[in-house]
């Protein structure tokens, strides 16, 4: 018999669609597929080569369970520079992940029953790990012309005396929506206020466009600080998704916490990727890598967000950061294509697949209205992938 926690987690919906474009290749079938969740860049081979380094030298052992003393060095100092926080090392906890980093910290803070409230769209993933660890999922209905982005008022009127901690993601999966200083100064004076923790994702903040800044609401005031979960690692600003560091930064309790819950799950991160990931973020070359990547995808942002703006009936909102373009498809609802009707995102995707064009219904983001488009792809992927989805949107009846 399985455990009511774990039979209550919903399959992911985004690698069900994978899965099905992937089954359709490997027939011969051409498929263009939008589901990239990272980027396209080989890692670095600076980076490459740290790895050869270690296996050289035989740092193949365990480390401490909560990481490398030189891999927390090299995060305080990043923190530091990048984000004005000023964290000690038993305050960074490194995992095998970003996702097992946020599950240890929602464990750590969610007890029965707790409310965590979420701004949908959502990364499908946290109502599963909040579940997992006994909360509830509060979710709030971010608005379009808002930018899908969570407002001071939303976030208290939500706000009640169950209420534990806020996930907030920005740059944001799956809308690219990027918060200002000025939307994160808002949002820290509400959890001023209420005295909630943050858990702050920003796994994308190197990948904001048109001037953006990235913002860690941590850095707001030291009530912030105390109060915040920084939750980010090495897999999309290094494109290292494969070699799973992921790194907590916390107040000491709870950094403390998810050593003793991490030393009796997962233990210590792989020693090799961990050896790797101080190479990346002490390098002088890691900023060149990223700069070419940001711009890379930068540039296939603009090329798609112009091309699908040429397709009537979908409503698309300029991302503003990460590699996804959430886009409005519901007037093409109540339509058919080769006698399949189309209900929703998840009738949507699945009948995109027939014209060779796989993309991630918006249901497992929280939004039935849209789906999610990645440009983590070649420039004539894109193009030939608009290609075909306007023409699967033209050909509705």
């Amino acid at each position: 018999m399985i455990s009511k926690k774990i039979s209550s987690i919903k399959p992911s919906l985004t690698l069900e669609i994978t899965a099905k474009a992937k089954k359709m290749k490997a027939a011969g079938v051409s498929i263009v597929g939008f589901g990239a969740g990272e980027p396209d860049f080989n890692t670095p081979d600076y980076i490459i080569d740290a790895a050869k380094k270690a296996l050289d030298i035989g740092f193949t052992k365990y480390t401490p369970a909560s990481g490398m003393p030189e891999l927390k060095d090299a995060i305080c100092k990043k923190l530091l520079r990048d984000n004005g926080l000023n964290y000690l090392p038993e305050q960074i906890v490194i995992s095998s992940g970003a996702k097992s980093s946020l599950y240890h910290a929602i464990c750590a803070l969610v007890e029965d029953g707790d409310e965590v409230i979420i701004p949908s769209p959502y990364w499908l993933t946290y109502p599963e790990l909040v579940g997992l660890a006994g909360g509830k999922s509060v979710f709030v209905n971010t608005k379009p012309e808002n930018g899908y982005k969570i407002t001071a008022s939303e976030l208290e009127s939500a706000i009640t005396d169950k209420t534990k901690c806020f996930i907030l993601n920005s740059p944001n999966n799956p809308t690219g929506a990027v918060y200002d200083k000025d939307e994160i100064e808002q949002l820290a004076k509400v959890v001023e206020k209420y005295g909630i923790y943050v858990i702050s994702d920003e796994i994308y903040e190197k990948l904001v466009y048109d001037g953006q800044k990235h913002y860690s609401i941590a850095a707001y005031s030291e009530f912030l600080k105390e109060h915040t979960v920084v939750v980010n690692g090495m897999s999309k600003s290094y494109s290292m998704t494969g070699w799973r560091i992921g790194y907590i930064a916390a107040p000491t309790l709870i950094s403390k916490a998810v050593s003793s819950m991490q030393s009796h799950t997962t233990s210590n991160a792989c020693s090799i990727a961990q050896y790797a990931s101080v190479e990346a973020l002490n390098s002088a070359e890691s900023e060149s890598f990223i700069k070419t990547m940001q711009e890379t995808f930068d540039n296939r942002r603009k090329l798609m967000v112009s091309l699908l703006k040429e397709i009537s009936g979908v409503k698309v909102i300029e991302p503003k950061g990460a590699f996804y373009v959430f886009i409005d498809v519901s007037e093409t609802f109540g339509k058919s294509f080769e006698g399949q009707k189309i209900t929703g995102s998840l009738s949507f995707a699945d009948a995109a697949l027939k014209k060779g064009v796989a993309v991630i219904p918006g249901a497992a983001f929280g939004d039935d209205d849209c789906i999610r488009l990645s440009y983590a792809i070649s420039n004539d992927d894109i193009v030939e992938g608009i290609k075909r989805l306007k023409s699967f949107i033209t050909e509705l009846k």
